[in-house]
């Protein structure tokens, strides 16, 4: 098979318009646009880090510019809603389309298949008392792992959960219950799929496994635009040899095309239907956890970019800061920034910022530029940059 071949520069690019940089971001941004980002996307991962803002409200603030924060919750957790929560990348927000595509990794998680071992053991001793909590929020709604006064209090096992904690997680994880809403504190609060779940989605015939794979494995493609067979596995954290097979599969189909990029150690696969830009003109602040981003070893290959996550890094040895915002300006990352918004004083601090050895003259003005769209989005009042890191001299003179 003769294969296309691509330049760095083009994959870089490919990659770039299909995660939805490169628009426009100061037009207004409603509950049609943010479901289509979203869609785009397959997938946004959730944390609970809370240094900046919780990342879930990032990917789009970056793609989309500054939307309404109340809207994807909206989304995510109202009634009448697009989206659902579950095990997808890691813990994620994912479309109520996607929900019968993952009831092979829920089948898995009540079997104890691959990772899932230990909630399974759980779920097999504790029946009696996971069915239970089923009959509990069954009878008063749905609830947090905090209001169901069962079971034993934290006394170790899972991150030192209670007994009741440990029961709704398992519960989730096999899908037997899944998230009704989240509370101010971020607080997950669970019911029963039927009850949640639209009526249509809950009813939907369950896809054979290597269907409901094969549409996951095509879903990322579609999002990372090229990617190489480790790319597709990592996108919704599939296994080895199932990934393959899948890959193998839409190939035959014709659903992906193999395609070698120069500088890339391993082939790569292209979605059909990816457009090709010649330019990119993005300007983002992204999230550690940012999909495009969130594959350590993609990041370095297409962007020449080492990054790691410092938050359980003694301080002394971080390299780059705490909580650090890669700076994606036209198509590469050219600065890093260690954020932290001060809510109180209003003020978002710069504690450090560090240029990569091929940022442009221009690059201080323009992250400063988005420095100010991201407080302004997050209600701030002002920037103040501290004296650390190579680009902090002149990231101060321009703000």
């Amino acid at each position: 098979m003769i294969r296309d071949t691509l330049t760095a520069g083009e994959a870089r690019r490919i990659a770039l318009a299909a995660q939805g940089f490169g628009g426009p971001r100061d037009a207004p941004v409603g509950r049609r646009q943010l479901t289509k980002l979203i869609e785009r996307l397959g997938v946004v991962q959730i944390d609970s880090v809370n240094v900046v803002s919780r990342t879930h409200y990032l990917p789009a603030f970056s793609r989309l510019g500054a939307y309404p924060r109340e809207l994807l919750e909206e989304l995510a957790w109202a009634r009448k809603r697009p989206l659902f929560e579950y095990w997808a990348h890691e813990a994620s927000l994912l479309p109520l389309s996607t929900q019968p595509l993952l009831r092979w990794r829920m089948e898995d998680a009540r079997e104890g298949v691959g990772t899932w071992k230990g909630i399974a053991r759980f779920m097999r001793e504790r029946r009696a008392f996971l069915d239970r909590v089923l009959e509990e929020i069954a009878a008063r709604g749905p609830l947090s792992a905090s209001e169901l006064e069962m079971g034993h209090k934290g006394e170790g096992g899972w991150w030192g959960w209670s007994e009741a904690k440990r029961a709704v997680e398992s519960l989730f994880w096999a899908g037997e219950l899944t998230t009704a809403t989240r509370r101010g504190t971020f607080e997950r609060v669970y019911g029963l799929p039927h009850k949640v779940l639209p009526a249509a989605v809950h009813a939907a015939p369950t896809p054979p496994r290597d269907e409901a794979q094969r549409q996951l494995v095509a879903i990322a493609a579609r999002a990372m635009g090229v990617a190489t067979e480790r790319d597709l596995r990592d996108y919704f954290r599939m296994g080895v040899a199932e990934t393959r097979a899948r890959v193998g599969e839409l190939v035959e189909a014709g659903d992906l095309t193999p395609v070698t990029v120069k500088g890339w150690r391993e082939p790569a696969y292209l979605d059909p239907a990816a457009r090709r830009p010649r330019k990119i003109a993005a300007q983002a602040l992204l999230s550690p956890f940012d999909n495009l981003i969130w594959f350590r070893e993609r990041t370095e290959r297409m962007f020449g970019v080492r990054i790691r996550l410092e938050i359980y890094t003694p301080a002394e040895k971080r390299t780059h800061g705490y909580y650090v915002l890669p700076f994606l300006e036209g198509d590469a990352i050219t600065a890093r920034v260690d954020l932290k918004a001060d809510r109180k004083a209003g003020v978002l601090i710069v504690q450090a910022s560090h240029a990569e050895p091929w940022a442009s003259g221009d690059t201080p003005a323009n992250l400063a530029a988005e420095l100010r769209r991201m407080a302004a989005w997050l209600g701030l009042e002002s920037v103040r940059v501290e004296p650390k890191g190579d680009l902090a001299g002149a990231l101060r003179d321009v703000l």
